[in-house]
């Protein structure tokens, strides 16, 4: 059977489009092998943790009530700690975001009157109204408790201001700094566990009781070493973005220095109780299932990124990253300058998606966002975005983030569909 007769016959997709995509994947072979490489050595890390604390079918026996004694709860929080290479970890169900790990952390550690500065620019959108700086007062913020914020942009090309970090530090007694790996709704580089840990290396050697937590959202193993190697005394992430394989239904985890995941336990279940109970429900064996999947499952994203990178350059779009540039995690970020345009290329990742292909996305008032968001997301789980979406704010310069794919050939299609309807005049 002819691919592209199949292509052309079922999916509607031109002649004209299949040859840009057919160039556009010759270019990034490269990139392919250099992903591929990364996979197979997070593939060993991730069987190694799993080897070395003894993972066995009995990890997987559901627990119900208060969860005393669950061994696949407590297990899997040690086998994401020897991945991570952190001292402790907290892995639940119980966690519905990204957003809500960060927010357990940052709850977690800072008490009335202590300093709090994001170190990377604007933290992501839906931070804000955690942080108090959107929002009404007196829904229960960090300012409303009395946690003070500072905010430290970037520079011009999307790096720490190192200057002002070391001024801000030098000047006042900071409890905890944020460091956003990914870029969010922004357009500047996403940064590599190395350079995190320069940075908090930086911050250690002017401040060295300073907290350093990290949103490692998106970026879990897209290298083969993670933030908390380098210093980072907390990181969180999403189930439902790369750790979870896209196996895992929901949860988040968070990892890094001992006392300070302790913290974090006191604030998502009690206080005297910690990690000590919570039921998993029967989730564990997703749980571990999705975390061995993840590093096949986060390179089959990085090379439909790499390939959305690729072909949209073609088209004539600026793109970041670049196809032939290393990732630091999983997103690939279109300036489209019109909302047109972004929403044209969101419907044609709709139409790609294994679930809901026949919708149409729109623009709408999202909770937790400043402007009106467009998302993409056909996905087996609501809201996973290591399975193939893209969204956008609509807003100028009008910037469409693509992530994930479960598989490469899936996401390829949507990205085929996408480009289609662009070239299609919109």
């Amino acid at each position: 059977m002819d691919k592209h007769k199949f292509i052309q016959d079922n999916f509607g997709i031109s002649a004209n489009t299949l040859q840009i995509v057919d160039e556009a994947e010759k270019t990034i072979k490269e990139q392919f092998n250099y992903i591929d490489n990364i996979c197979e050595i997070n593939q060993l890390k991730v069987m190694k943790a799993f080897a070395d604390n003894r993972v066995s079918d009995s990890h997987f026996v559901p627990t119900t009530g208060y969860g005393y004694d669950d061994i696949g709860r407590d297990t899997l929080d040690r086998v994401y700690a020897d991945i991570m290479g952190a001292e402790d970890a907290l892995v639940r169900h119980n966690f519905i975001s990204g957003t809500h790990t960060i927010s357990t952390a940052l709850f977690a550690v800072l008490r009335p009157n202590d300093i709090l500065i994001s170190i990377t620019g604007k933290p992501y959108d839906t931070l804000e109204e955690v942080i108090g700086i959107e929002g009404e007062a007196g829904n229960g913020s960090l300012k409303d408790f009395g946690v003070k914020y500072k905010e430290i942009p970037l520079t011009e090309n999307g790096q720490p201001n190192l200057e002002l970090i070391k001024s801000e530090l030098t000047l006042s007694k900071v409890k905890a700094v944020t460091i956003q790996r990914s870029k969010g709704y922004g357009w500047r580089p996403t940064y590599s566990a190395k350079e995190i840990g320069d940075l908090i290396k930086f911050v250690k050697e002017i401040s060295p009781e300073t907290i350093c937590i990290v949103d490692n959202c998106y970026g879990e193993f897209v290298e083969t070493e993670e933030p908390a190697i380098y210093g980072a005394d907390l990181i969180a992430g999403s189930l439902i973005k790369n750790p979870g394989g896209g196996l895992a239904p929901t949860g988040g985890y968070i990892a890094g220095r001992k006392k300070y995941v302790e913290l974090c336990a006191y604030r998502l279940t009690s206080v005297g109780i910690g990690k000590e109970a919570g039921a998993s429900l029967g989730f564990n064996r997703q749980l571990y299932q999705g975390l061995f999947m993840a590093p096949h499952t986060v390179a089959q994203a990085l090379k439909a990124a790499a390939l959305c990178s690729a072909v949209f350059e073609k088209l004539g779009f600026e793109v970041d990253p670049k196809p032939d540039e290393i990732r630091h995690d999983i997103i690939q970020s279109i300036k489209f300058g019109s909302a047109e345009k972004v929403i044209a290329f969101c419907e044609g990742i709709q139409k790609g998606a294994p679930v809901d292909s026949f919708v149409t996305p729109e623009p709408w008032d999202m909770p937790g966002y400043s402007s009106q968001v467009i998302m993409a997301a056909g996905a087996f789980n609501q809201g996973a975005s290591i399975e193939l979406s893209a969204d956008a704010p609509i807003k100028p310069p009008y910037i469409a983030y693509m992530q994930g794919g479960l598989t490469y050939e899936s996401a390829k299609l949507g990205i085929m569909v996408a480009a289609e309807k662009l070239l299609g005049g919109i």
